[in-house]
Parts: C-alpha cells; sequence; structure tokens
C-alpha cells in the first residue's frame, strides 16, 4: 500500500480556510478534522458546524478524530456535516462499543478507533475486525507541536502483525509529530495514512503547493518512497 497523507484541519490558518482548502484539494488524499470538547482533553477545537462548511469546498474524504468524553453525541451532527470516517478514543466506548461502531456504520459512514499511548491495542482486540481505521496517537492528546513518543513504534508494528495475521483491512493512521525527522520511522514501523500538520506540513511554507512539495522531498529522502 502506498503512503497517504491526511491534513489536520486544527492546524490550518482559520482567516484563510477556504483558500487553503482548495490549495489542499490538489496536494492531499484526507483531511483530519479534531473535535475536543475542553473535558476529554484540555483544548476545544472544531464543532460539527465548521466541519460542514469544511465539506462544502473539501474534494477529499475527512475522517473525525473525537476526542470528547461522549463521543456519541458528536456521532450524528458529524455524519450530517458529510465527514466520511468517524473515530471516538477507544477508552471513551469500552462499554458500547459494538453498539458505537454499529450506530457510525447505519449512518453510512466508516467507523476508526483512536489509541491513547498509554492504552495497550488488546484494549480494542474484541472489535478490531469491525474497524475500518486504527489511529496510533504518537503524542498525548489535546494540542499540536508535542514531542514525539518513541515508544509508539513497537505498538505500530504490532498493529501491522494483527491485521496481516487476522486478515483485516483497516487503514493504519498515526496522529503525532509525523515529519522529516519520524518519517522513516514511522513508515517502517507499518504506517500507512501519515497526518500533517504543523510539524510536518504549515511550518514548511505558507504556500501549501511548496510546502507539499518539501513535505513529500522529505518523504522521499527518509523512505525512499518516489512521488
Amino acid at each position: 500500500m502506498s503512503p497517504k497523507f491526511s491534513v489536520s484541519l486544527m492546524c490550518m490558518d482559520y482567516l484563510h480556510i477556504e483558500e487553503q482548502i482548495l490549495a489542499l484539494n490538489e496536494e492531499t488524499d484526507m483531511y483530519h478534522a479534531d473535535l475536543m470538547d475542553g473535558h476529554y482533553c484540555k483544548n476545544i477545537t472544531m464543532s460539527p458546524d465548521l466541519i460542514a462548511a469544511i465539506t462544502s469546498v473539501a474534494k477529499k474524504p475527512i475522517d473525525a478524530h473525537l476526542m470528547c468524553t461522549n463521543p456519541n453525541d458528536w456521532i450524528e451532527p458529524l455524519a450530517k456535516a458529510g465527514v466520511t470516517t468517524i473515530c471516538p478514543h477507544a477508552e471513551t466506548i469500552n462499554v458500547d462499543a459494538f453498539r458505537t461502531i454499529n450506530r457510525i456504520h447505519d449512518l453510512g459512514c466508516k467507523a476508526g478507533v483512536v489509541v491513547n499511548p498509554a492504552t495497550p491495542l488488546s484494549y480494542i482486540s474484541q472489535y478490531i475486525d469491525r474497524l475500518d481505521m486504527v489511529t496510533i496517537m504518537t503524542v498525548d492528546v489535546g494540542y499540536a507541536g508535542q514531542k514525539f513518543i518513541s515508544e509508539m513504534l513497537s505498538k505500530i508494528t504490532e498493529l501491522k502483525k494483527m491485521k496481516e495475521e487476522r486478515g483485516l483491512k483497516f487503514d493504519i493512521q498515526v496522529d503525532g509529530s509525523c515529519n522529516n525527522k519520524t518519517f522513516k520511522q514511522l513508515y517502517d514501523a507499518g504506517t500507512e495514512i501519515f497526518i500533517l500538520g504543523s510539524s510536518g506540513l504549515f511550518n514548511r511554507d505558507k504556500d501549501i503547493h511548496k510546502a507539499f512539495s518539501l513535505m513529500r522531498e522529505d518523504f522521499s529522502k527518509c523512505t525512499g518512497v518516489s512521488f
């Protein structure tokens, strides 16, 4: 599987959202929308209304990352907003994971789950065969620009092995500090979708096209993958 890139919408310049989305439509494979409620983590980011405005101009799939204490409150609004994949945190759906996954699928969306750094993969093993995406956090939740947690590389490798041994089809996505310092390690571990935020994309250049070009050059140098 060729690597894919998903742009973290919370890292955009909010004064120029439409302009940036129109440029990103020509570059990215996917978009990543973080919905934080101020309770599960001490930050508040994107709302379903803002995401709905973005889907009106976005031409690529959007996965919604629910950093929320009560993710089920947001599933239907996000489906109506037009997201493609809905990904609550494993820790927040432990009591009703199967019901939550079924509800997401019933609303016509793909179902994913996000795993925090301190959460073992055993936490999701009973329902992993029902998932379309598993996102491994390589930083703690809440803020952009955090230091990469290298211990997560072995978790990505473990997830890849689990996927292959069980013949599963979910995408392996990584969220947190995906940049030229980590691309090779993440790629070698089994990452399939790289979420690009401040360090991986937006801080490279104000021009989105140039920033993406620089990112691809970095990725190719680090991994040997050509575009």
